[in-house]
């Protein structure tokens, strides 16, 4: 941090505020990490805890308690520690010899066993949940230090892109009210991709309807550049201030489609998809299967995917949103649950691609009737604290597709030829609308397997075309 700053001859004094927040929850991520660290085994005081536990549970009212503590206690404790042992390494049955070897040392064998058998047991509870906890400890910290860059690349990024230029905003307020419309203030933005954002509060005058969508293409006019409201945004203006984005028309548009049917054609899938506008003129799309099949797996996919969503639209980078998502499922249950996550992000500016895996099936891109795979072998979300995400990147034109398909699809299709097949599917086809693409896909694959789908099937197809 220290290093950026000396680099920097002036610093906004909110990005040096912002980036005060952030190193203190870089701080606080490593004070996580520094923290009690996992253990694999009980330490020499946690087991003198339990032979005292034991000890004054059976060896109370003993008549032998001076002699097995007393002058004895180094063999009693080697005699415990043989058990613990033994019942570590083979279960609570122990061998018939260590029982002999007891029954002739206590008098009270059977239950010095079962009390120490119990203590264990317990013991071995808690420290399971103690590493449980660490576990947990750590999925915090890597979710604080991911928060705290975000934080300081989000700010940077704002203060590099927000810039004054009194004479446009001269020129603005003119425009506009030759319009009908009465300019209050106006921010200006350049993106990273060098793409124009304007922010204006306006309002109309009486008297004066004005469509939003007119009001950016004044806007577009005065900058020389293409102009449309941000999506979101209100379709006219009131007579009361208001703010409007208006940010540049991107140079592609997609369209989407989808065709699924559930295990043994039930009503409900466990795959879910999504299908959104993003910030900076992008386009998501992407598909989650959950673990099984049914309304259990369409739960969890179905939080997977509104969890994916949340997380894009709010900006965050998508493989940063997944590997946050990973481990809020990790450490927010004891149960291991998993879902595939297959993501598709269309920049509409320059029809580049980024393609996204964790555990999910192959994708399939269409560019100029040739079929390319991406495949990925990494595992879903929610295995492993640690998890590794795949990303490929591809230049689309206008015209190309991409199709993402669930395990479900493939796996009907038969083993050894499902890449072939499936290529020769989307090859052999000139549909052009994605919808009819997608049912196109999923019959030839019913037709091709002839049963009923053995799991829930699912087909994402999404065509990109210049404006």
């Amino acid at each position: 941090m220290a290093e950026v700053k000396e680099k920097e001859t002036f610093v906004n004094p909110y990005v040096i505020q912002m980036d005060k927040f952030a190193d203190s929850l870089m701080h606080l991520s490593k004070t996580f990490l520094t923290l009690e660290d996992y253990k694999g085994t009980f330490t020499k005081d946690e087991i003198e805890e339990m032979f005292l536990k034991i000890t004054d549970k059976v060896c109370e009212n003993c008549e032998k308690k001076e002699w097995c503590l007393g002058e004895n206690r180094v063999h009693t404790y080697q005699m415990l520690y043989e058990i613990l042992c033994a019942v570590e390494e083979y279960g609570a049955e122990l061998n018939i010899e260590l029982k002999r070897k007891l029954q002739k040392k206590c008098i009270m064998a059977p239950r010095f066993l079962r009390e120490t058998l119990e203590v264990f047991e317990n013991a071995k509870q808690i420290l399971m949940w103690n590493n449980k906890i660490v576990q947990n400890r750590e999925g915090y910290a890597v979710q604080l230090n991911s928060f705290a860059k975000m934080i300081q690349y989000t700010t940077r990024e704002l203060d590099a892109g927000i810039f004054e230029d009194e004479h446009l905003e001269k020129r603005l307020k003119n425009q506009l009210k030759k319009c009908g419309v009465r300019m209050l203030s106006a921010v200006f933005y350049m993106t990273p991709q060098g793409k124009y954002e304007i922010h204006l509060t306006v309002k109309a005058m009486k008297g004066h309807c004005i469509v939003t969508k007119e009001l950016a293409a004044e806007v577009g006019k005065c900058v020389g550049r293409v102009m449309m409201p941000q999506q979101g945004e209100r379709p006219i203006l009131g007579e009361d201030y208001s703010t409007v984005a208006c940010v540049e028309g991107a140079r592609y548009h997609t369209l989407q489609g989808v065709a699924r049917i559930g295990k043994d054609c039930d009503k409900i899938s466990g795959d879910t998809f999504l299908m959104t506008d993003l910030p900076g003129g992008k386009k998501g799309v992407a598909l989650s299967d959950g673990m099984g099949s049914g309304e259990e797996a369409f739960k969890e996919s179905t939080m997977v995917v509104e969890m994916l969503e949340e997380l894009l639209e709010a900006g965050f980078p998508v493989k940063m949103a997944i590997q946050m998502m990973n481990t809020a499922l990790v450490i927010g249950r004891e149960d291991v649950r998993f879902s595939t996550i297959d993501a598709a992000i269309f920049d509409l500016y320059t029809g580049e691609c980024e393609f996204v895996k964790a555990g999910a099936s192959a994708t399939f891109v269409k560019q100029n009737g040739k079929v390319e795979k991406i495949s990925s072998t990494t595992l879903p979300i929610g295995v492993l604290q640690d998890i590794e995400i795949q990303t490929d990147t591809r230049v689309l034109s206008s015209g190309d597709y991409v199709i993402m398909v669930t395990d479900g699809v493939m796996d009907a299709l038969p083993a050894g030829e499902q890449d072939t097949l499936m290529c020769a599917f989307i090859e052999g086809t000139d549909i052009v609308n994605p919808k009819e693409l997608a049912h196109y896909l999923l019959g030839k694959v019913l037709e091709q397997s002839g049963e009923n789908p053995a799991d829930d099937m699912t087909i994402v197809t999404a065509g990109i075309w210049k404006l």
